[in-house]
């Protein structure tokens, strides 16, 4: 239970953050001063039980809900409500796909509203739709796609203004366990390659494991820092040999105890 420390310059600090919805005495606390930091390049995954606040961390983080205290520095500089942070990607947790906009158009919109050259733009999603493996779809309408499939113009839409900070919201929760295991290859094909920095929020413990560097456990509501744990597994990781491994059952088991705690917890105060 330690904190991954590589050496690497910090690109997210948040110092005591808490956040508490509502007013007077319908005050309902979500996250109670919350402190920990992601490094340059580091795959940290937020993890815990329904209603601990994972998503309420992230949208801060995004700068789309108010922090009630605390703060939260992206290269040193404050996050604030409503301004978009510089180089900052977000993935959500529903695929976000314009059902009027083909692939082509979807992956590119944020070239286009950035008045990026046609033939630039083009060739920048042409490099995007091949690495996602949706070659033949550029000009498929979203409804005769699959909910994979969807997810992968999702991620591209992001991935073409070259964040080098990806916020990502359970953006995998809704699909099927295949579809989630070639969604979890593709990512790590494209971290391996940019190095992103990531914060990952998810319920299943699986996938912490197969993808980050680091598991950061909340507790119950409000949700607190209860654990951090490192993610020894070498990279490049195969999301799905990775699971058969000894040493991946031995993590599990271990990080599963911290969140039974939790569970059993919420089971208990509801």
């Amino acid at each position: 239970m330690t904190e991954v420390s590589n050496g690497a310059r910090s690109r997210i600090v948040l110092n005591e953050l808490t956040k508490i919805y509502g007013s007077g005495g319908g005050q309902v606390p979500a996250v109670d001063a919350v402190s920990f930091d992601v490094r340059e390049g580091e795959f940290v995954a937020l993890i815990g039980p329904s209603g601990c606040g994972k998503s309420t961390i992230l949208n801060m983080m995004a700068g789309l809900i108010p922090i009630s205290d605390g703060e939260i520095l992206i290269d040193e500089t404050q996050v604030i409500t409503g301004t978009p942070t510089p180089k900052v990607g977000y993935v959500f947790q529903r695929d976000t796909v314009f059902p009027w906009r083909t692939v082509r158009k979807n992956i590119g919109l944020g070239l286009e509203l950035n008045r990026v050259p046609k033939a630039q733009r083009e060739a920048e999603v042409d490099r995007l739709v091949e690495r996602a493996g949706l070659g033949g779809f550029e000009d498929a309408f979203p409804i005769t796609l699959s909910g994979g499939m969807r997810q992968r113009v999702s991620l591209m839409r992001t991935l073409i203004m070259r964040p080098e900070i990806l916020l990502m919201d359970e953006p995998f929760g809704a699909l099927d366990t295949h579809t989630k295991l070639e969604m979890h290859k593709l990512l790590l094909e494209i971290w391996n390659k940019e190095k992103q920095t990531v914060v990952f929020v998810t319920h299943d413990l699986g996938e912490a494991l197969t993808l980050s560097d680091k598991i950061i456990v909340l507790s119950a509501r409000p949700g607190r820092l209860k654990e951090v744990f490192d993610v020894p597994f070498e990279r490049p990781r195969d999301a799905v040999s990775l699971r058969e491994t000894p040493e991946f059952s031995a993590l599990f088991s271990k990080i599963w105890h911290s969140l039974g705690e939790e569970f059993r917890r919420t089971s208990a105060e509801g």
